[in-house]
């Protein structure tokens, strides 16, 4: 916790510094709220203690030109005898909290933990409101696990900005939570966002926030994510989606460490660690012109890739038994285990679609099967979501002359292997088939954004047409 306290009296500044280190308190003591100010322009604090009567500017006004200025900071006033007035009225103006002098640095602490509790409670919890993605443990013991885990170990204590690769539905955002579970700041909020699933219009408040009045049906102020993760993390999944434009605003905030929400006039200091994740070749957009390249090193200082589930195939068991019960505990179902016939299937097959596809192919085995046991027979391997995958020995060869709106699959000899992009491209003729051409229904049934899916049907030549 850190904590800005403000009193012209210096010895209060330092009897209160003295003891709040002693409660593993840091503070910034300044004797004018002028310097004070100075300091909140560039520094972030959890909260402030400041006192009522200052000279030159008050620590009522000075909390007035906090809130002016966009920041949330929780304030304590504290105020001597026959001023309870006017520390009502701060209470009014946006404090949370006052004490009157002479009181008990003891009870000081205590309410100041209080409300840096409360306020990262309320973060945590509305960062869970808006997150995308779903939440997962880092789960294997294959060596490209342990090499991962022993990576993240070494760069979680520090405040290095990470950039995570890997194939979609592969884990990124998993690992991206164990290296804030293994941070300093733990405790923490954990800020995700998907930005492939935002509309561009929406995602810059979002990120940013917005004040009240700053577009049609702003009707209050918002945080944006970078505020509400603290001193914690700020997860951008999907970096390779960001507009031009984003990438330019996104670039500033790495460089100066400050945001300015749509419609605000002041800078506001953020101080979340910023992990990045993408399973898209950055080198080659920027190349391209796709990816600022001053922005794809800021965010590429430490980089960590996710490796394939076809490439730790040892990690299925491990995997599976614990989806299995986290998908039985959010279903309302008693406990299942995987018979050894189930299980051999799922050690047979590529997961084109990852640990994504695998928890799609349980969940469905979870819903249709029968009894305590999910047998061989429960496990669906065709028409996965993720990027679909192989037909089952059950179905038969895939037929591969379909054609749909001008799509059509080719080069293919019948019994011979095929590549993991014709799977993939079946997977999408049949996801457009069943949706009747609606791209929006096809990419939620395939477990990828709209805008993804697009992209691939513009690589494999697809011409998309409503039925």
């Amino acid at each position: 916790m850190r904590v800005l306290i403000v009193d012209d009296e210096g010895h209060i500044r330092e009897s209160l510094g003295k003891y709040l280190a002693l409660e593993k308190i840091d503070t910034r003591g300044f004797e004018t709220a002028e310097e004070a100010r100075e300091s909140l322009g560039q520094e972030v604090f959890d909260a402030a203690v400041l006192d009522l009567r200052l000279p030159g500017m008050s620590g009522q006004e000075l909390l007035v030109w906090m809130r002016q200025q966009g920041l949330t900071t929780p304030v304590i006033m504290i105020s001597a005898h026959g001023q309870i007035a006017d520390a009502v009225q701060a209470l009014k103006t946006g404090a949370q909290d006052y004490l009157v002098k002479p009181f008990d640095p003891a009870e000081l602490v205590i309410r100041l933990r209080s409300l840096v509790e409360n306020r990262r409670r309320e973060n945590r919890i509305e960062t869970e409101e808006r997150r995308r993605g779903q939440e997962g443990g880092l789960i294997g013991e294959s060596g490209a696990m342990r090499e991962l885990g022993e990576r993240i170990r070494k760069i979680a204590a520090s405040e290095v900005t990470v950039l995570i690769t890997g194939e979609s539905g592969s884990g990124k955002e998993a690992v991206a939570r164990e290296i804030h579970r293994r941070g300093e700041h733990r405790d923490e909020p954990f800020a995700a966002v998907n930005i492939g699933g935002i509309h561009e219009g929406l995602m810059e408040s979002e990120l940013f926030g917005h004040e009240k009045g700053a577009f049609t049906g702003a009707a209050g102020r918002r945080l944006g994510l970078f505020e509400i993760a603290g001193r914690g993390t700020i997860f951008l999944d999907e970096i390779g989606e960001m507009p031009q434009a984003l990438q330019v605003k996104l670039l500033r905030v790495l460089q100066e460490r400050k945001i300015r929400r749509l419609g605000g006039t002041g800078d506001i200091p953020v101080n979340a660690r910023i992990i990045s994740a993408t399973n898209r070749d950055l080198e080659t957009m920027v190349k391209n012109g796709g990816f600022r390249e001053d922005l794809y090193f800021r965010l590429n200082v430490f980089r960590l890739i996710v490796p394939p589930l076809r490439d730790r195939q040892e990690d299925i068991p491990p995997l599976a038994e614990h989806l299995l019960r986290a998908l039985g505990s959010r279903m309302g179902l008693a406990p299942r285990t995987l018979s050894g016939e189930a299980l051999e299937k799922l050690l047979g097959y590529p997961f084109p679609g990852n640990v994504r596809e695998l928890e799609n192919i349980l969940e469905r085995a979870l819903i249709y099967g029968e009894g305590n046991v999910i047998g061989a027979g429960d496990i669906e391997l065709h028409r996965t979501a993720g990027f679909g995958g192989p037909e089952s020995p059950e179905s038969g060869p895939p037929d591969t002359g379909r054609v749909f709106g001008g799509g059509r699959l080719s080069g293919e000899t019948a019994g011979a292997p095929r590549p993991l992009e014709s799977w993939e491209k079946e997977a999408i003729l049949e996801a457009l088939e069943r949706c009747n051409g609606n791209r929006t229904r096809a990419a939620k049934e395939l477990g990828i954004t709209r805008k993804t899916l697009l992209n691939k049907v513009k690589a494999y030549g697809i011409m998309i047409k409503k039925t």
